[in-house]
């Protein structure tokens, strides 16, 4: 090439070895080392600094002899563990984003009895599996602070965000990957900074082409009104909001919030699949600034949404004690999506033939035998305050992932309710979105009933079972427990009892158009009130009642093959992981099942 010559490294006389530099030239502001071709000794030196060569043109003659044993003063060794000053002034602006670099900062964090960010991220990563996107990131302040002020108090803008691995341990890599974006209560309450909604752009569109399932540590204050260094005025063009919703139904969402976590914050909290809460979380769309300058009162931020409010209401899915537990339980819950494990226990089986009562009007707990029937140790359960009426929950049979929806018959006798309605349909779609197989357990007598039922808008909130469930893709089975009546239990099987790959029930079975009692009570209210006397009347009613059952008993119903089967209740696992093994398996996907997961 046409170059410039800027230095000469050698003189007639010098040894060198192969690979030495002989003479620098400079070409398009560039600088090119050329080194010897074979060892010996520098004869004539045919350039001088300043000069133009071209292509061709001779440099240093060298002529060639052994000169392996000649110390060569050009031949510099590197010291592989020299830190050279630009390397040295990187290395000191990432440390300066550490913990240990930021003693006030964490010493806040202690007094509140809280984690930092980077300690709640080493805690869900694998060790040494974190990739951090835009570490050196600072506020945009500088109009009105200084760039080492900036670099000291704002590390990272207040968002930690990266790629890492969460239960390498049990999966492989391709199913171990994940994104992680917190944000940084230490760094100006973890507020929305312009930088740090930069970086979110940037991660969520990463994740979005990566296929990531994310976890969002999201506590923190909403928009952050001090940036000056922009050239919007509202800001509402943003699109992280956008783009983390358009990740619903593509992935799944983890959301955790420990402390305070309002506005922007929250509404990103909100699109999540899952929304687990420390005990001292507050969570509201304004925080008490917005609520006071909206005229509306002053008010304490742990006021705003504690979880004595969120947990009942349904917007927290799972309520944890502190940090630590809230990293444990969100690693158990993205497991589920990560795939089957090899090594499972469980109970005795045999145990299920006790769990409902002979008594056909004597409650139980239908917990025990979720529990019981799944691997030990492996089910985690949804909104447990909210919707208490059906039971939704994670859990495995044999390691493999299921989603469980069971009706609570210790309140309302297992009525479905407007609330549980809404539960169990939501529930139903995160299932189908990420091909987790579900199992109904039905023992319902059907909807609610009655004017109070009503004002709950429970037409369109109960038909919600209804669409999602004749919309499902993934595998899904029923077994009734007890009551398969009406309405209810057509909702507990996708909408009809021959709608999943099996419904079967346990001997203790009973089913109806609706309740034996009342369809006695309606069907024949004329002879029942032909009958004068009140003992003899009372006598034909249970008479009538008897014989019903009979004919809706689980053995009988069996006989109509309007279920599938009648099973031995210890055998449930057996008949569940059987036709899991009949149906193919999810063919990989190359977009969303589901436009999104509803929120609510």
């Amino acid at each position: 090439m046409q170059a410039t010559v800027v230095r000469i490294v050698v003189a007639p006389g010098d040894p060198v070895h192969a690979g030495s530099a002989v003479v620098v030239l400079e070409a398009m502001k560039m600088e090119h080392v050329v080194r010897a071709g074979a060892g010996g000794y520098v004869r004539l030196v045919a350039v001088e600094v300043g000069a133009t060569v071209l292509e061709g043109d001779a440099l240093v003659l060298i002529e060639e002899a052994d000169v392996d044993d000649v110390a060569v003063a050009h031949d510099a060794d590197h010291d592989l563990d020299a830190i050279r000053p630009d390397l040295a002034e990187v290395q000191a602006r990432q440390e300066s984003t550490r913990d240990d670099a930021r003693p006030e900062a964490v010493a806040r964090r202690r007094k509140t009895g809280q984690r930092t960010a980077r300690e709640n991220i080493a805690d869900l990563c694998d060790p040494g599996s974190f990739v951090e996107y835009g570490s050196l990131a600072i506020a945009a302040q500088r109009a009105r602070r200084s760039v080492e002020e900036l670099i000291a108090r704002t590390p990272a803008d207040g968002l930690i965000g990266g790629f890492g691995r969460i239960n390498g341990e049990q999966f492989d890599d391709e199913h171990a990957r994940c994104a992680v974006v917190s944000y940084d209560y230490t760094v100006l309450a973890g507020t929305q900074g312009q930088q740090n909604h930069r970086k979110k752009d940037r991660l969520f569109e990463l994740v979005e082409r990566l296929r990531l399932p994310v976890v969002l540590l999201a506590e923190g204050g909403g928009g952050r009104p001090g940036d000056t260094d922009t050239a919007t005025v509202t800001g509402l063009d943003t699109m992280a909001f956008a783009l983390f919703g358009r990740l619903s139904g593509l992935v799944p969402l983890v959301g955790i919030v420990s402390g305070r976590c309002f506005a922007g914050n929250a509404a990103l909290l909100g699109c999540c699949d899952v929304i687990i809460a420390t005990e001292n979380a507050s969570i509201g769309m304004g925080g008490p600034a917005m609520i006071e300058g909206g005229g509306l009162g002053v008010y304490d931020p742990d006021d705003v949404g504690p979880m004595s409010m969120q947990v009942p209401n349904g917007v927290v899915d799972i309520a944890v004690a502190d940090e630590t537990g809230a990293v444990r339980v969100a690693k158990q819950y993205l497991g589920y999506f990560q795939g089957a494990l090899a090594e499972w226990e469980c109970a005795d089986q045999r145990v299920l033939r006790t769990l409902v009562p002979e008594n056909r009007k004597q409650v139980y707990d239908v917990r025990a035998v979720i529990t019981t029937m799944a691997d030990t140790g492996s089910v985690l359960e949804l909104r447990p305050e909210f919707g208490v009426g059906m039971i939704t929950a994670f859990a495995r049979v044999e390691g493999r992932p299921l989603g469980l929806i069971a009706n609570n018959p210790l309140h309302l006798g297992g009525a479905i309710d407007s609330d549980g309605a809404d539960k169990a349909a939501r529930f139903m779609q995160l299932c189908d979105a990420f091909d987790v197989p579900i199992l109904f357990l039905c023992d319902t007598p059907g909807f609610m009933v009655g004017p109070e039922a009503e004002k709950s808008a429970q037409v369109r909130h109960f038909s919600r079972m209804f669409v999602t469930g004749a919309s499902l893709t993934v595998p899904f089975f029923t077994i009734v427990l007890r009551k398969g009546y009406g309405l209810g239990a057509q909702a507990m099987a996708g909408g009809s009892f021959h709608a999943p790959l099996f419904c079967v029930s346990w001997p203790t079975g009973e089913f109806g158009g609706m309740g034996l009692e009342g369809a006695v009570r309606l069907g024949f209210r004329r002879e029942l009130d032909a009958i004068d006397d009140e003992q003899e009347r009372q006598d034909a009613f249970e008479q009538m009642v008897a014989r019903a059952y009979e004919r809706g008993k689980a053995l009988n119903v069996a006989t109509y093959f309007e279920i599938d089967d009648v099973i031995d209740p210890a055998e449930s696992r057996r008949r569940i992981v059987e036709t899991l093994r009949a149906a193919p398996s999810a063919p990989p996907r190359t977009g969303k099942k589901r436009p999104c997961i509803d929120t609510w």
